[in-house]
């Protein structure tokens, strides 16, 4: 078996066999993607994290701690405050897995 310096697949590898360690790479992920796009979109707005809690009516910590993905509560309701403030709506799309 040839060695890999793949970060991903030397994860995979480790986690292969533990459904729990699994579930929780999947939510650290999905919360890190959560929080680029508030990132993004923040910064697309030209707006500082004060000023899009404002308008979105939510507590300067809670966009701080989104984009650190380490927000606790419901990102998703969050992510949909921020789109409303920004004009904006939040889609979904199921896709393929890659294989």
């Amino acid at each position: 078996m040839s060695k890999t310096t793949d970060a991903v697949e030397i994860l995979n590898s480790l986690i292969s066999n533990d459904a729990e360690m699994q579930q929780m790479v999947f939510e650290a992920s999905l919360n890190a993607e959560v929080g680029q796009l508030v990132f993004e979109t923040r910064h697309q707005a030209g707006l500082t994290q004060e000023q899009l809690a404002g308008l979105a009516r939510v507590e300067v910590s809670v966009i701080a701690d989104i984009e650190e993905a380490d927000y606790e509560g419901n990102a998703l309701l969050v992510l949909h405050k921020v789109a409303t403030a920004l004009n904006q709506k939040v889609k979904f799309d199921l896709i393929p897995m890659k294989i």
